[in-house]
């Protein structure tokens, strides 16, 4: 049975996000607030912590013409408070086998409608499927543009999709014999949004686990000695 990334203070300092960031949050991100904890923007609540970026680690091989390698560490200031509407992400390792996860579920900010230029107030979720990369990368889907680090989640007939500004956000499948979830993708990039064999494509944190830990640790052990 697999076993979650243990709670400790310097995974609660970090955040998976695309490499392919705003560039005006690239260029300024020690003046952007995250806001953690919160379901409506306008509204945070009680629960949602603030915090900035200390640190921003793009993959040292991203490239943002084929979106190959598209993840990114952010470093925040301090240690976010877990509480009910803070909860650290459960990391799986490469040996977990993703086709026995069936529930599986997106969220983000982005817009509910393909043409839509603003994003949502309110964090939207919706349920997809994980689908077979080798079809997802086949004629008439995606041609050969998929890298072997994707994962491709949503319907063969579109309806239900990630959009516009959500890239960066979770793709979440429930574990088979347990009720939580594993963080197995982060969101990357697409053709349009919710269009017939063109399902959203994710950066799979499986693939990129030993990355991850690896700049998690080295930052960790830079901070005690």
């Amino acid at each position: 049975m697999q076993r979650p990334v243990k709670c400790k203070a310097a995974v609660a300092l970090w955040l998976c996000s695309p490499s392919a960031l705003s560039p005006s949050i690239s260029r300024k991100f020690g003046m952007v607030y995250l806001v953690i904890g919160a379901t409506q923007l306008t509204k945070p609540g009680h629960g949602a912590q603030l915090r900035r970026i200390k640190k921003l680690v793009r993959h040292e091989h991203y490239n943002r013409s084929d979106k190959s390698n598209d993840i990114a560490l952010l470093q925040l200031s301090k240690p976010v408070d877990c509480n009910p509407y803070v909860q650290l992400a459960c990391v799986a390792d490469p040996a977990l086998s993703l086709s026995g996860l069936q529930n599986c579920w997106v969220a983000g900010w982005g817009a509910t409608a393909a043409r839509s230029q603003s994003s949502s107030d309110v964090l939207q979720e919706a349920k997809v499927q994980l689908i077979d990369v080798q079809l997802c990368n086949s004629t008439g889907w995606y041609a050969g543009k998929i890298h072997t680090h994707n994962l491709c989640a949503g319907y063969p007939e579109g309806k239900i999709d990630t959009c516009q500004g959500d890239s960066g956000g979770p793709l979440m499948c429930q574990d088979e014999n347990s009720d939580f979830f594993w963080i197995v993708g982060v969101t990357s990039w697409g053709r349009g949004c919710a269009r017939a064999k063109r399902p959203g494509i994710y950066t799979s944190t499986l693939y990129f686990y030993d990355w991850i830990l690896t700049h998690i640790g080295m930052e960790t052990n830079e901070n005690a000695s």
